[in-house]
């Protein structure tokens, strides 16, 4: 248990996370993000009166069901999102939230953008922040996110001034205004790689990717084209390229004449 009352539990999640293992979080009887199954958290369940995620991606969902029959919880999901929850879980939630409200001792504060359905939970100055960022590294926004709704996100929780963010993935984030800062500016400069790639003459998905990035990206690669769309939709939205579509995917850009 940490000094703050906020016990993390690192989890190997199938399928892998970024660093190969998701954050579990138990607060107050809140069980937070249970991505998979785990003996510490099978000795804590006793004590969880409530189950809620993030965001229900499987790496953060994948022992929802199992906590919430074995600790015979209430089950929370966000009111504009429960069939996706259903979908991912397999369980109805008991209850649903909404921004500003509160599961117990944990404000609900929306950051969408990573997913649709994303939220932090604050507790105080300590910010449950699931895939808003990870102290070392980028966060994915796929096909189910949004670039410009994942800036927004960021901003208003900087402006949050919060004193520990307690990421999904990785270690505790201690100085989370320049760490938001940091992210915030990392997605500007690969926007404006991006942009620079479409205009330089790129037309594909690939074709901008290969110029946007310098290293290779290997077993990321897939992580990064599903980014470099997002960057594509947000820069259609405000009418800097016109993006191309095929079955209704981005598959490449022209600069908007």
């Amino acid at each position: 248990m940490s000094g703050s009352g906020i016990e993390r539990v690192s989890i190997p999640v199938d399928p892998p996370a970024p660093t190969g293992r998701t954050n579990a979080y138990v607060v107050d009887g809140v069980l937070v993000d249970p991505g998979a199954r785990h003996d510490r958290l099978d000795a804590l369940v006793d004590g969880v009166a409530h189950v809620v995620a993030t965001h229900a991606h499987p790496d953060h969902v994948g022992a929802l069901a199992h906590y919430a029959d074995a600790s015979d919880a209430t089950v929370w999901a966000h009111a504009s999102f429960v069939e996706r929850f259903v979908d991912a879980t397999g369980v109805t939630p008991d209850r649903t939230y909404r921004d500003g409200d509160s599961v117990e001792s944990l404000d609900v504060v929306a950051t969408p953008g990573h997913a649709p359905d994303h939220v932090a939970f604050a507790r105080g100055d300590d910010y449950l922040v699931g895939d808003c960022c990870r102290a070392g590294g980028s966060v994915a926004i796929g096909p189910d996110g949004d670039m410009r709704a994942y800036l927004t996100g960021l901003r208003r929780l900087s402006v949050r001034d919060p004193a520990r963010l307690h990421p999904g993935h990785g270690g505790p984030i201690g100085r989370p205004r320049e760490r938001l800062a940091g992210v915030i500016a990392h997605r500007r400069e690969r926007e404006r790689r991006v942009l620079a790639a479409v205009e330089g003459g790129a037309r594909t998905i690939d074709g901008v990717l290969d110029a946007a990035y310098d290293a290779a990206l290997g077993e990321y690669r897939d992580l990064a084209v599903a980014t470099v769309r997002a960057h594509l939709e947000k820069l259609d939205t405000e009418g800097r390229v016109t993006v191309t579509r095929a079955d209704g995917e981005v598959v490449g850009a022209k600069p908007r004449a």
